[in-house]
């Protein structure tokens, strides 16, 4: 199973997305992005909402099922 932070990468990636670009595109820093990708912070759904909008997925795509 992956986790959270790996779904979201993997997701991003699939995309051929930046970090950078989805921050950008979710209104967040690329810093706090990447903190939350590599699972170092957790994150409000608010905010996981709009990296999820971001990315073009639902939010339930981008947690571990």
């Amino acid at each position: 199973m992956a986790s959270k932070k790996n779904k979201i990468k993997e997701i991003r990636e699939k995309k051929e997305l930046t970090q950078e670009g989805v921050a950008k595109k979710a209104g967040i820093s690329a810093n706090y992005y990447a903190k939350i990708e590599r699972g170092t912070i957790n994150t409000s759904i608010e905010k996981a909402t709009k990296i999820a909008k971001a990315l073009g997925v639902e939010v339930s795509d981008i947690f571990p099922s």
